[in-house]
């Protein structure tokens, strides 16, 4: 066995245990892939990083995650985590602002703002693009949503790191009420190679824009915490319907109250139509593992 840094965190955090947790291994240099599952397998958390050494000068550091069932090519919360994480541990410095992340989704840029516990981070997510837009009728889809009262926007899938059905619902109290029939999303996740329904709907009067909820029909079945990679999606859908809120290339989203969290999540569509996903890290755990 090897002691290796380790650390959990707290990601989209307004508060410690109000994000989406996140498991890093910083020293991962010697794992092998089986080893690697094995520890997100034994952590539990929804995902595990594991940081290796550059892949050149133009690279800040190289990442695999896993979740404890597989590997996992991208997503938003263990991304802009393991950004935290290396800044934390002086292992890479922004360079201009930025972090260069190297995964199996490529190269990607991370934009750091702040400092310590104000630092912001996000991450530049892949790009997506509407692989559908369909009526809520749609066979494969109308079981998932039966009953939920609809908003003004079709539903659509929306392919983009993973692929989502993004479905807005009439109001924010609506949405907070819904129930989801799982053995309906998980039908609509295989039959359309998805990770299952985004829902989200609009809001007024709070510190954030929009409030979302992430139905995972792909595989375990539970609703998500906080998700950067569904959040970019939207956001790219939104930004393709010429819908994003208050006429704004950015905005702010609430995510994980009906599952006992309150992530906020920041996205922002630059003037390429590129989507930035991010927000606060808390480090609640520092120490070793031994592996």
């Amino acid at each position: 066995m090897t002691t290796r840094r380790f650390l959990q965190l707290d990601v989209f955090s307004t508060g410690a245990g109000t994000g989406n947790p996140l498991a890093v291994v910083l020293d991962a240099e010697g794992l092998d892939d089986a080893a690697m599952q094995a520890i997100a397998r034994w952590t539990r958390l929804p995902e595990t990083t594991f940081v290796l050494p550059a892949v050149d000068a133009a690279s800040s550091y190289r990442l695999r995650m896993f979740s404890p069932q597989k590997e996992v090519p991208f997503a938003g919360h263990p991304s802009i985590g393991t950004a935290h994480a290396v800044i934390e541990a002086g292992l890479a410095s922004p360079r201009e602002g930025l972090l260069m992340q190297d995964g199996i989704a490529g190269r990607l840029p991370l934009r750091v703002e702040g400092e310590g516990h104000e630092r912001r981070i996000a991450i530049r997510t892949p790009r997506a693009s509407v692989a559908e837009v369909v009526d809520a009728s749609d066979p494969r889809l109308a079981a998932a949503i039966a009953g939920w009262p609809l908003g003004t926007l079709p539903p659509a899938r929306m392919q983009g790191g993973r692929s989502w059905w993004v479905v807005e619902v009439a109001d924010e109290s609506a949405l907070r009420a819904l129930t989801p029939d799982w053995d309906a999303v998980a039908a609509l996740a295989e039959a359309t190679g998805s990770m299952g329904v985004f829902a989200y709907a609009r809001s007024s009067g709070q510190p954030w824009d929009v409030a979302v909820r992430a139905f995972v029909g792909n595989g375990r079945r539970f609703e998500d915490a906080a998700s950067g990679a569904a959040n970019a999606v939207l956001a790219a859908w939104l930004d393709e319907r010429d819908a994003m809120p208050r006429g704004r290339r950015e905005y702010t989203a609430s995510q994980g109250r009906e599952v006992g969290h309150d992530a906020r999540l920041h996205l922002a569509v630059d003037d390429a139509g590129e989507v930035w996903s991010g927000g606060q890290i808390l480090t609640v755990i520092r120490g070793t593992i031994d592996w």
